[in-house]
């Protein structure tokens, strides 16, 4: 079993800036990728950022050039530094790991969420 958990949440005024942390624990024999999606209005749910082992990150258009997704291999963590951040940000960031598990090439895990609030 393999648990993801984030940290980092919280309330912060426009413009400001906020550090998402997210780690994977438990029977992973690889991970193959980890990244963050937020549900957005009229929307299932968006791809903020990704980062594939490997060294590939994609972004959604609407945060390229304010966030930023690293990788932490050896503590299987992934970050997201937001910066400039703006109301239309506001939501539950969920992380995911798509990971190698036993036999299996490709399962997926997702966190709890941590709520992320931009308001003066």
């Amino acid at each position: 079993q393999v648990q993801v958990v984030e940290s980092g949440g919280g309330l912060v005024q426009p413009g400001g800036s906020l550090r998402l942390s997210c780690a994977a624990s438990g029977t992973i024999l690889r991970i193959n990728v980890m990244g963050w999606y937020r549900p957005t209005p009229g929307k299932q749910r968006e791809l903020v950022a990704s980062f594939v082992t490997g060294g590939r990150w994609d972004y959604a258009d609407s945060v390229k050039g304010r966030f930023t997704i690293s990788r932490d291999y050896a503590k299987n963590m992934v970050y997201l530094q937001m910066n400039s951040l703006e109301p239309e940000d506001t939501a539950v960031y969920y992380c995911y790991a798509d990971v190698r598990e036993g036999s299996r090439w490709s399962v997926v895990y997702w966190g709890q969420g941590t709520q992320v609030t931009v308001s003066s």
